[in-house]
């Protein structure tokens, strides 16, 4: 079936940004599994090549087109070089940040922020998970008091993405912890603020490159300047931006999905078992067609998502279809994946192995499984 999703400049975007993760990435991926982070300075690399910030105004530095196909290219090609791990670091920051600092962003902060993060000089992150709060966010504890001109932060968050290289960080507070949803806001808190502290950088069963860590604010001192968006307004801002992020999840599910299996056609091809390839077994040809059928099907409608999101049609409940979908997608491929590769399927050294590691969280981060079936269920009003 043709895929038209994409024109010539999606592809041209394509052919340049595969150039790039060959040169920049794929070379130093093994040393960045074996550090738990990617080097600063690919992000840099990533800015000043153009494939940051390419919905940022040209004014700040951007590319100034709003277009989610080219972020799709981007998640595409990173699960196809293998280096999903330290790919997740990039599109954190295009697709899930920088939403935050375009919409919600006044001009000053936009002015003072926005060259930076199109740059790859200022890398973002989001906090909202914290210590026992699970997918519940209007039980946060992490507070930011009014005081003059500033906000007091006190808290911790855990398991955030990009935790130890972000200079900014969207932090979900409380700033007034009588209420709930009302009492939340978000807050910029940039590297370098007195009393916010980076804890330990996570040790995964997965995404080993990506630095993923505890963050921790002890009286930490933040500019009311650094406010996005308006207080009380938080809960509902990042309501707002979670069809994205979650688009954004089963894209790289997808595609996570279509390059496992392409590795393991290539290999099938290639393996002998009594005198023939072990493609050629009908058990083989079957798992095959299973996972091409079920690719193929998950592919057409994510880019019909991807076209809604253009559009400023995608709701909730179809990017909660989307997301839960294709991360199980991702999972139960990954597996039949390293199935079919037999005992090598479980040495890192095969990308298989990193895979089927690395698609386990993509069914719990950007909300649970269950949860994105709680939120598809509730809107049949039954």
């Amino acid at each position: 079936m043709l895929r038209t999703l994409f024109d010539d400049t999606h592809d041209q975007f394509r052919a340049a940004f595969r150039t790039f993760l060959e040169r920049e990435a794929v070379p130093h991926h093994e040393r960045w599994e074996a550090d738990g982070i990617v080097d600063r300075q690919f992000f840099k690399q990533a800015g000043a090549s153009g494939f940051i910030g390419m919905d940022v105004p040209e004014e700040f530095g951007g590319g100034g087109i709003k277009d989610f196909r080219f972020n799709a290219v981007i998640a595409e090609e990173i699960q196809r070089a293998g280096v999903n791990s330290a790919g997740l670091g990039l599109t954190l920051h295009n697709d899930i940040c920088m939403p935050y600092f375009l919409d919600l962003g006044t001009d000053e902060q936009k002015q003072r922020w926005l060259p930076g993060i199109a740059s790859g000089e200022l890398i973002t992150a989001v906090a909202m998970t914290e210590p026992g709060m699970g997918s519940d966010l209007a039980s946060m504890a992490t507070t930011a008091i009014r005081d003059g001109d500033d906000y007091i932060v006190n808290g911790s968050k855990t398991f955030i993405t990009n935790g130890i290289n972000a200079d900014l960080v969207i932090t979900a507070v409380k700033t007034d912890p009588t209420e709930r949803h009302r009492g939340m806001s978000l807050l910029v808190v940039e590297r370098g603020t007195p009393g916010f502290e980076r804890g330990r950088n996570l040790h995964k069963i997965g995404m080993h490159a990506q630095d993923t860590a505890e963050l921790f604010f002890t009286d930490a001192r933040v500019p009311v300047a650094n406010l996005l968006g308006e207080e009380g307004g938080g809960f509902l801002q990042l309501v707002g931006k979670l069809p994205q992020e979650r688009l954004s999840i089963a894209v790289t599910g997808v595609a996570a999905a279509r390059a496992a299996l392409d590795w393991t056609i290539e290999y099938v091809r290639e393996r002998k078992a009594f005198g023939q390839s072990i493609g050629s077994f009908q058990n083989s040809r079957f798992k095959l067609a299973e996972m091409v059928t079920e690719i193929t099907i998950a592919e057409t409608f994510v880019d019909r998502c991807i076209l809604a999101l253009n559009a400023g049609e995608l709701t909730a409940e179809e990017a909660a279809m989307a997301k839960w979908w294709c991360t199980e997608l991702q999972g139960r491929v990954a597996d039949m994946c390293v199935q079919l590769h037999g005992g090598y399927g479980y040495m890192n050294e095969y990308p298989i192995a990193r895979a089927y590691a690395d698609a386990r969280i993509t069914r719990i981060y950007g909300g649970a499984t269950e949860i994105m079936k709680e939120i598809i269920g509730k809107s049949l009003k039954v």
